[in-house]
This record gives C-alpha cells, sequence and structure tokens, in this order.
C-alpha cells in the first residue's frame, strides 16, 4: 500500500490520459496520493482531484517560484481551503534560488505568511528548497515552524540540514533522484534519516526514476523509489512501504 506523498497529477503532461495514470499507479500497489496546489492556476485543479477520487488528497499553498504573482486575498483563499476535509498541508511553499523568477526577499515575505498560517490553523507545510538550506533553516527558526512540522519535500541538501530539519518536527522526502548512479549525497542522508521520519513520493511528472530518467514520471514509479530506498536500507521492500505509508497517514492525519 504505497502512498505517494508528493504529485502533480493535474499537471498538463497528463491532459491525455490523466486517468489512465491515475488507474496504473492503484495498479501498481499506490493506495494513496497527495496533489499539490501551488498557485492561482492549479490550486483549483488539485482541489477537483482531490474532490473526484477518494484516495487522492490535496497540499495548497504559494510556490517561491510563483511568489511574486500572490496578491492580498491569496492567503485567506488559501486558509478557508484549509477546512476541507481533504486538504492536509500547506504547501508546497519555501525558497527556490535556482529559478530567477521571485525576488529573495517576496520569496521570505511569502514563505513567512504562510508557516505563520500554518501555525495559526495547526496544519503540517510542505516545504520546497531548492539552492536555499541555510536561509530556509534561518526562517523556519525564526517562524516558530516546530510547532507544526511538515516535510522536506524531495530533499536534496546535507546530513548537517537534514538534522536540523528534524530537529525542528521535519519528515524528509525522497523521490526519483534516489535512484541516479550519481546522486550521493541524497542515498547517504536517506540511509541516516530515522525510520520513523521517512516519507517517499514522486514529484511527478517531474525527477523521474531511473530506468525511465528523462521521460514523464507519474505515481506508478513510487514503486521504484521504494525498491531503491530498502535497498540502502537494507530492508525488505514490504517493510519499508509498511513503514513510509503508515509514517505519511501520521504527518497529515489521515486514518
Amino acid at each position: 500500500m504505497l502512498f505517494d506523498t508528493h504529485t502533480h497529477l493535474d499537471a498538463p503532461q497528463f491532459d491525455e490520459d490523466r486517468d489512465e495514470t491515475i488507474a496504473r499507479a492503484l495498479e501498481a500497489g499506490v493506495s494513496r496520493m497527495i496533489n499539490i496546489g501551488f498557485n492561482r492556476e492549479t490550486i483549483p485543479t488539485t482541489m477537483k482531484l482531490a474532490e473526484t477520487y477518494d484516495f487522492i488528497y490535496a497540499a495548497v499553498g504559494w510556490h517561491p517560484v510563483d511568489a511574486i504573482t500572490m496578491e492580498e486575498g491569496d492567503l485567506e483563499w488559501i486558509a478557508s481551503l484549509c477546512s476541507h476535509e481533504k486538504v492536509v498541508a500547506i504547501g508546497e511553499i519555501g525558497l527556490d534560488y535556482h529559478w530567477d523568477t521571485s525576488p529573495k526577499e517576496v520569496q521570505h515575505r511569502v514563505l513567512r505568511s504562510q508557516i505563520g498560517l500554518a501555525r495559526e490553523l495547526h496544519m503540517p507545510i510542505v516545504i520546497h528548497n531548492r539552492d536555499a538550506h541555510e536561509d530556509i533553516v534561518k526562517i523556519l527558526k525564526e517562524e516558530k515552524a516546530h510547532e507544526v512540522g511538515g516535510v522536506m519535500h524531495s530533499f536534496s541538501g546535507s546530513w548537517e540540514t537534514a538534522k536540523l530539519c528534524l530537529d525542528m518536527g521535519f519528515h524528509i522526502s525522497f523521490g526519483g533522484p534516489i535512484t541516479f548512479k550519481n546522486a550521493k549525497q541524497p542515498k547517504e542522508v536517506l540511509a541516516k534519516v530515522p525510520l520513523d521520519r521517512l516519507l517517499i513520493e514522486t514529484d511527478s511528472p517531474y525527477l523521474t526514476p531511473h530506468p525511465f530518467r528523462g521521460k514523464r514520471n507519474e505515481s506508478a514509479y513510487v514503486k521504484l523509489v521504494a525498491e531503491t530506498a530498502a535497498e540502502i536500507r537494507g530492508m525488505s521492500f514490504d517493510e519499508l512501504v509498511q513503514i513510509t505509508t503508515k509514517n505519511a497517514l501520521e504527518r497529515f492525519g489521515i486514518s
């Protein structure tokens, strides 16, 4: 009973075969998925997916790449959606210093406001962090993110950064990159993360695992992530799946 904790099934890459993609995930043993709504366009389509499929849940927030587009009233919109029974987290939110689309100060302001909202509503947060490890940790500490915790999505940082996030109550999630031959650091971090804080994901349609790297990712491929994670941890596939699914259900408050 695999749990893909981070996917974008509403992405245009799935417009031709979305239902078939979801069916393939179920056939691969994926029992639950969290779809991520991260801006004005994807929040409504994420909510529609969550309302259509019993096994798809939603996280809603404002992505750092789109921070510059966040307007007055959008935070209240996110807050209003958090009362929906299928919304389980605020995210993905965070910092992205790779794509130069939103000024850093705007990203910081938008991130801080959403952490504040999460604390107010007692909702976990899903953190996107690209090339911003030091600032992410600093802001999470300053905004008391430990009061709600959450998930460090598609973790790419060092073990030192992972430890700081674990100390603040975060789970660490890994996706396709752990299957890459040259992904030394993610594999090393995965080997050290406490089992009760470990999650798996696809981030589909992005970050496709080996042997499909370079093609469109999909939720069914979380099985490949789980197989590699089990190998790295020296445990059976079934045990790894049982642990990560239990972690996800508890982290997101899903019965």
